[in-house]
């Protein structure tokens, strides 16, 4: 199964209404065979422009973050299912995409420019790419163009 976030924005309410509409939040994953690996809450804040949902305007929002696996033909039957819900402000589902690992090259970047791999690799190419000088043994007695 390929692992998804869930971004939510959930109105600002008490706690226990917010560990409700979290479960069915959850509920309704487990239902469709995906399983939770991680909820992350953001907290409450000032959103960044008014947000229309259900009929109220909202200025302020709990942030919670969702990473899930679920098969992908169940991410528009949850993405419908949430936007039936009331308490649900704004929902989004992003493909998590895994990190790519980067080689530590700190010992070269500390070198000084001069002995550094790709300074010197820079320096090679633009040799290569000087103009070549006018060969005198041209053929001709004369230089054609005025000097």
């Amino acid at each position: 199964m390929i692992t998804y976030e869930l971004c939510l924005l959930l109105r600002v309410m008490p706690k226990k209404e917010l560990a409700a509409t979290l479960k069915r939040t959850a509920t309704a994953i487990f239902d469709k065979s995906g399983f939770i690996r991680k909820i992350e809450n953001l907290g409450t804040r000032d959103m960044p422009y008014k947000t229309s949902s259900h009929g109220v305007v909202y200025n302020k929002a709990s942030y919670f973050l969702i990473e899930m696996n679920v098969p992908p033909s169940t991410v528009e039957e949850l993405k419908e299912e949430y936007s039936r819900d009331v308490d649900i402000i704004r929902r989004r589902v992003y493909k998590k995409i895994p990190p790519s690992e980067a080689e530590c090259t700190l010992h070269e970047e500390m070198l000084p420019a001069p002995y550094r791999k790709d300074v010197q690799e820079l320096i090679a190419s633009s040799k290569k790419l000087q103009k070549p000088r006018f060969s005198y043994n041209s053929g001709l007695d004369y230089y054609p163009f005025q000097k």
